[in-house]
């Protein structure tokens, strides 16, 4: 499997990644074409060799023309929709600027859609993180890996005044992951930094057995004195079994567990309810034993690192439970994609997922059919087959118009 470690000594930043990955072999010329298609107005990218103390490093510059006003996760979405990127590429930048969004959303207590990007909103930053996908799709890398993440400490100041580092969103974007001590006065890693390598990377720690074939290292922008402001990636491959190009993404989620013997069945359906409003993956619950032979009932909760805590509080007051269990597990997601069809009884949306061989599945959304259903009178699953087949004979005669769905896996 082709594998990448990222080696985060100085931290780790959007620009860093994208230099790091030029550095080890991404080709630069198809990267910045790639670029070029975001339609961002004056933008382009500049590859520089950059000293870092006594260590040399590729350093990627975007050149951009002041912008007015900031963008929502909507917009950047369709900058990714426009773009000439390949599924795989629109997916994996769908999801970090998702995951952003869900931190963002967070530390201000609003929703994703009301998320105002500002610095992670700017064309550069926007640059960085689809630069990043792309340098990775470009190397084939199949699987991440990376050190704990140093964040340095003080203070830095954003739109929204001076924070202490690292700063929120960053701090939200690394929780679950291993942060490392530096005495360095200075932001060593940023949200776009922060939001890349935490979507991608299985694990944080040494790096993996793995036959290394390339080194690459990406400058940051600021001189530190303390030490070399590198980034440095490992580029190899590892003995796992590669997935199919179309596979997806390895993801690290959290899954939370408890068992009650003394909670009511309606408390339990109304804690399930507010688990997933609260962004949980997925609620299920299955038969358990507990001591003295009481039967019980096992609540099992799938979500992210973004959403843990919220998920273990509502967990704690709702039930009767003293206490939940966590761990951090992996799993493997498919792309997908929102897809919409034309039917006698309006339009419906629908998934379309691919397989590890990269053939599409259409699965249509319950909640339409339902609606449909109920509007027109008609079984339920008469607009199943319907969705279904008006699927087939779209897919057969052109392309469905599609949508990103990153970040929304189940």
């Amino acid at each position: 499997m082709k594998t990448a470690y990222f080696d985060c000594f100085s931290g780790i930043s959007g620009d860093m990644i994208l230099g790091a990955l030029v550095d080890a072999g991404a080709d630069f010329e198809r990267l910045a074409a790639v670029i070029a298609t975001l339609g961002l107005p004056g933008c382009r990218l500049v590859r520089e060799e950059a000293k870092k103390g006594r260590f040399r490093g590729t350093q990627i510059r975007v050149e951009t023309q002041p912008e007015q006003g900031h963008r929502h996760l909507r917009h950047i979405l369709e900058l990714l929709e426009r773009a000439d990127l390949t599924p795989k590429q629109r997916e994996g930048a769908a999801a970090v600027f998702r995951r952003l969004a869900e931190a963002e959303a967070r530390v201000h207590g609003t929703t994703v859609e009301k998320v105002h990007f500002h610095e992670v909103g700017a064309a550069d930053s926007i640059i960085d993180v689809v630069g990043a996908v792309v340098g990775l799709d470009l190397l084939g890398i199949e699987t991440v890996y990376a050190s704990p993440i140093p964040t340095g400490h003080g203070s830095i100041r954003i739109q929204h005044g001076e924070v202490a580092i690292p700063a929120p969103a960053t701090a939200e974007l690394l929780r679950g992951v291993p942060i490392l001590e530096a005495d360095v006065p200075f932001e060593l890693t940023t949200p776009t930094g922060a939001a890349v390598i935490t979507t991608y990377a299985r694990r944080f720690g040494p790096p993996p057995t793995m036959t290394v074939q390339g080194v690459g290292y990406g400058a940051g922008s600021r001189d530190i004195p303390q030490r070399a402001n590198l980034l440095r990636v490992l580029v190899g491959t590892s003995q796992e079994a590669a997935p199919a190009e179309t596979s997806g993404f390895l993801e690290q989620i959290w899954m939370v567990e408890t068992h009650l013997d003394d909670t009511s069945g309606e408390i339990v359906g109304y804690t399930a309810e507010r688990l997933l409003e609260a962004g949980a993956l997925d609620v299920f619950t299955s038969a358990g034993q507990m001591k003295k032979n009481r039967p019980a009932v096992r609540l099992t909760i799938l979500c992210r690192t973004e959403h843990l805590r919220a998920v273990e509080d509502i967990v704690l007051t709702e039930t009767t439970t003293l206490g939940v269990r966590r761990w951090p597990v992996e799993r493997r997601v498919l792309q997908r994609e929102a897809a919409s069809v034309a039917t006698p009884w309006g339009t419906i949306q629908g998934k379309i997922a691919y397989t590890p061989e990269g053939k599409p599945r259409f699965a249509p959304e319950f909640e339409s059919c339902r609606n449909a259903a109920r509007k027109h009178g008609i079984p339920l699953q008469t607009v199943y087959r319907q969705a279904a087949e008006a699927y087939t004979a779209e897919t057969a005669a052109t392309p469905l118009q599609t949508t990103p769905r990153a970040g929304n896996h189940s």
